[in-house]
């Protein structure tokens, strides 16, 4: 989804997040926001510059990701849960973690106390 930047319509009115301009992220079909979320003054969607970044992966996140595969396509989801589990830990991967939890449940573990950390 892409992230769109706004900011207030009145630079001496607003709050702190839309005097400074904020981030929003928000579906390409999704009519920009009117309002800042967090103090409802009226503000505009701005052209941002674009900023690339180019994310490299080291061969030990590279053989992980492979061993956690390798633990799927076995049907070894406890395995496979823990090891993603680990490294999202170590590496704050939201994706990664939300794999985890996938696999956690196939395998049959209850999450519940997971998901709320």
């Amino acid at each position: 989804m892409p992230i769109y930047e706004y900011e207030s319509l009145d630079p001496n009115k607003g709050c702190q997040k839309c005097i400074n301009r904020f981030e929003a992220i928000q579906s390409i079909n999704e009519m920009p926001l009117a309002t800042c979320p967090s103090c409802g003054q009226k503000v505009k969607k701005i052209i941002s510059w674009c900023q690339g970044t180019i994310g490299e992966s080291s061969g030990e996140s590279n053989s992980i990701l492979n061993r956690i595969k390798s633990f799927e396509s076995q049907g070894q989801w406890g395995h496979a849960g823990e090891l993603a589990d680990r490294q999202s830990e170590k590496t704050k991967d939201k994706s990664l973690k939300e794999r985890a939890l996938d696999n956690y449940k196939k395998g049959g573990y209850n999450t519940d106390w997971h998901e709320k950390q």
